[in-house]
């Protein structure tokens, strides 16, 4: 048999020239498939944020300017009552606008405002009747020009009157360029307009918040009732604080997804009128649209805040792909393994004689162990024994208690063995899950074979001694057992009872107390705190744990 062995490894050596080569080939073909796969899942999931995106913006777009249409539909509906009345009070001016709109601040508007027309030679005039008037205060214009034929646009109303407000009372919107390009180009269209960037007088001496002015033109109605585009009484208006404009209406689209920015005009720092960025943005995708506000074009740029990453689906491809590529890559390895290894049969022959030879050898060491260990508990428990039956049930126990922790060993192949298990198999009985008089709890550690067969003796004469006069000698004692990592190479185990009899100290030391204190400590080479407290023994271990690896062949463990 060995012969044909051999003539069949010798027939296949051609193909162990390359050994690794058709496995790396396999492997980068593999590895090769599943990257185009996803890349076209990533260009696949681009182009649907890119839709999204798209999908978002438009729909931020439309709820703008349906925010802008509501607001100037406002500033129409207040050009209409002001061009019907000669003179509009406040508390008047103040009613209408509560009732046009609740929530007309909640959009961004600072207030809606009227700013009547005339020359600066009225100004003195204009000042002395509204003092005149009933519940109103004085107002004050300013600035007025030096020439009594300027024209000025001052502000005669805004509501809601708080303290901001109040202070543009009185202003003349004529006097600044910004402000006066855009009543300019009202009483040239007649139509609602809105002005570039200006810094709001309510905003004065904070930091700078770019705003505009939505300005509606107010004509002397005729005789027969229609507008006079030659006689412009004055402007319906209102103050936008666009950053809280554009913020209103951002939260209820981007949910973090995307950040916005709204520029006049052009894009640059400059014509900014308001951003929305996350704490976290990349520019993994932006669109710029156009959009118009009554008579301005403005300019949204959103920004996608998708971050950089492989998506769920590249993911699983990676993760599949990878372990099918390292399967065919072992397989194969495998495959070409066995070929080689059929050169090695003669020579493992000799090497499984050797290693029968050193486990022979390993297990008349182990034998002579127990024996030695059975002889110690022979001769001690006849010492403490009063009677010949007294003696054969304590050696009974005792070489029970051995013979369970050989059994879990055994069951291992003598490797390491965790402290759960050891502690498992002496308090078998008393953990049944319906009337359960044990509780364990530990993390993980790992015993050596001597240590364990002393760990499992110790337990034995703790959980003996509670059968009979402790915690598990009635219905109502509990024994608890747990243990806790001190050091990479110790565990301490507690054994702790309670709820049984009244615990008095021993008149005299019995083997169980000696071999817990002497042997058992001996052999973990550690000490032993043994209680009698009154509430219930208690009993503190410490053993050597180790990591579970397989025994050397040839090495002993006792």
């Amino acid at each position: 048999m060995e012969k044909r062995l051999e003539k069949r490894a010798l027939r296949r050596t051609w193909f162990l020239r390359y050994p690794r080569g058709l496995p790396l080939a396999l492997l980068i073909f593999g590895l090769a498939v599943t990257v185009l796969i996803m890349r076209n899942i990533e260009q696949s999931e681009a182009r649907e944020r890119r839709l999204e995106l798209d999908r978002d913006t438009t729909a931020f777009i439309g709820e703008l300017q349906r925010k802008a249409a509501e607001n100037i539909a406002y500033l129409n509906a207040a050009a209409s009552l002001l061009s019907v009345s000669e003179q509009v009070s406040p508390q008047e001016f103040g009613r209408f606008v509560e009732d046009l709109s609740q929530n007309h601040l909640a959009r961004g508007a600072l207030g809606m405002g009227w700013a009547r027309w005339m020359k600066a030679r009225d100004c003195a005039a204009y000042q002395a009747r509204w003092r005149t008037m009933p519940a109103t205060g004085a107002l004050t214009v300013k600035p007025v020009p030096a020439n009594p034929n300027a024209d000025v646009a001052v502000i005669e109303l805004l509501e809601p009157q708080d303290a901001a407000n109040r202070r543009v009372l009185g202003f003349n919107m004529y006097s600044e360029k910004v402000r006066r390009a855009v009543i300019d180009k009202a009483l040239r269209t007649g139509r609602p307009t809105v002005s570039g960037i200006v810094h709001l007088i309510q905003d004065e001496g904070k930091p700078p918040n770019p705003g505009v002015l939505v300005v509606v033109p107010v004509y002397t109605r005729t005789a027969n009732g229609a507008p006079s585009v030659a006689r412009p009484k004055g402007f319906a208006y209102s103050p936008l604080r666009l950053q809280d404009f554009v913020s209103t209406i951002g939260q209820g689209f981007h949910h973090g997804r995307a950040s916005i920015a709204l520029y006049d005009g052009q894009v640059s720092q400059a014509n900014l009128l308001a951003t929305i960025v996350p704490e976290e943005a990349s520019n993994d995708g932006q669109i710029k649209r156009q959009m118009a506000f009554a008579d301005r074009n403005w300019t949204l740029v959103v920004t996608s805040n998708e971050q950089d990453g492989l998506t769920l689906a590249s993911v699983v491809v990676l993760i599949g792909g990878s372990i099918v590529s390292l399967l065919l890559l072992a397989l194969t390895s495998l495959f070409i393994r066995r070929a080689a290894d059929d050169r090695l049969i003669l020579e493992s022959f000799a090497t499984q004689e050797a290693i029968r030879r050193s486990l022979t050898r390993e297990l008349n060491h182990r034998v002579k162990n127990t024996l030695a260990n059975v002889l110690s508990i022979v001769a001690l428990t006849r010492r403490r024994s009063g009677s010949l039956d007294a003696f054969a049930d304590s050696l009974t126990g005792r070489i029970r208690a051995l013979s369970a922790t050989h059994d879990l060993l055994s069951e291992r192949d003598w490797k390491d063995a965790p402290v759960r298990d050891v502690v498992k198999s002496e308090l078998a009985p008393y953990l049944d899950p319906d009337d359960s008089h044990a509780e364990i709890d530990g993390p993980d550690a790992m015993l050596a074979p001597r240590d364990a067969l002393s760990l499992g003796l110790a337990l034995h004469e703790l959980a003996t001694n509670a059968a009979k006069y402790g915690a598990l000698s009635t219905v109502e004692g509990r024994v608890s057992v747990a243990w806790h990592l001190i050091s990479p190479a110790a565990c301490q185990i507690k054994w702790r009872e309670c709820g049984g009899p009244p615990v008095q100290p021993p008149q005299h030391r019995g083997f169980g107390t000696d071999l817990i204190e002497k042997i058992v400590s001996h052999e973990l080479q550690s000490p032993v705190d043994l209680r009698f407290d009154p509430s219930g023994v208690t009993c503190v271990l410490t053993v050597p744990v180790c990591d579970a690896a397989p025994p050397v062949p040839g090495m002993t463990s006792g």
